[in-house]
């Protein structure tokens, strides 16, 4: 995802809101692949196993219009999904609206508007968290976590054929590599994930790979992707804060 990648080669200045490339631009299309991606749940699966929310609280860190907002609030006790994009906060908060669990907040992923101590579960899939200059993003996301919650960043794999090679095409910066041993040093296990992405039309599969690649990458996917589906690789990056400490 082109313009998230370029904002993990730079480093975070604390009042900067980085745009996204798709999702701010073309929502109606981001939406179609938010339904396409993960049709058969891989991701979900290997979140639950690695934190249950089910009774607890979720923060979910650049929730876009909140597509994901509903699925924690099944079963968690209280889901709040924070977004810096004034249009999606307002997309997300009506998507919401009847669900007496889950809230939006506007804020960037650095300067969290919420209390110390307030989550078990901080979640961001696909935003801000990219590697080396998150920095900023993970010692928020500890200070609202409790003691025993967990961070949980689920990014996509650069390594991982198909998708892996169209993003590194895209951004030749991007080393795949670098990423892993920066959230190894940071103390994350590491769990890869293939998921699954299906589409009800080929224009729609067309649509989302346009607006994730720059024209030449994204001429290059579909040459190569027949049919309506592909598989698309993730790194599920966890680190559970330790029970008992409170950082200051």
């Amino acid at each position: 995802m082109k313009g998230f990648v370029r904002a993990a080669l730079t480093a975070v200045r604390l009042a900067d809101v980085l745009p996204s490339p798709n999702i701010w631009h073309w929502p109606e299309v981001y939406e179609v692949e938010n339904r396409a991606q993960d049709v058969d749940g891989a991701i979900w699966r290997v979140l639950r196993e690695s934190c249950d929310w089910a009774g607890r609280d979720v923060v979910d860190v650049g929730c876009g219009d909140g597509f994901h907002l509903p699925v924690f609030a099944r079963d968690a006790r209280r889901v709040v999904g924070v977004e810096p994009h004034p249009p999606l906060v307002r997309r997300a908060r009506a998507r919401v609206a009847e669900l007496g669990n889950a809230e939006v907040v506007a804020g960037p992923a650095q300067r969290l508007p919420l209390p110390d101590a307030s989550a078990d579960l901080v979640h961001a899939r696909t935003a801000y968290f990219f590697g080396p200059g998150c920095e900023p993003g993970i010692r928020e996301a500890d200070r609202v976590l409790r003691p025993g919650g967990t961070l949980a960043i689920v990014d996509l794999d650069g390594e991982a054929p198909p998708y892996g090679p169209w993003l590194c095409a895209d951004e030749p910066r991007y080393k795949p590599t670098d990423v892993t041993r920066f959230f190894d040093a940071q103390g994350f296990q590491l769990r890869r994930v293939t998921a699954l992405w299906r589409f009800e039309r080929r224009a729609d599969l067309e649509a989302v790979l346009r607006i994730e690649f720059s024209a030449p990458v994204a001429e290059r996917a579909i040459a190569e992707t027949p049919g309506l589906s592909f598989p698309v690789g993730y790194r599920v990056h966890t680190r559970r804060k330790p029970a008992g400490l409170l950082l200051g």
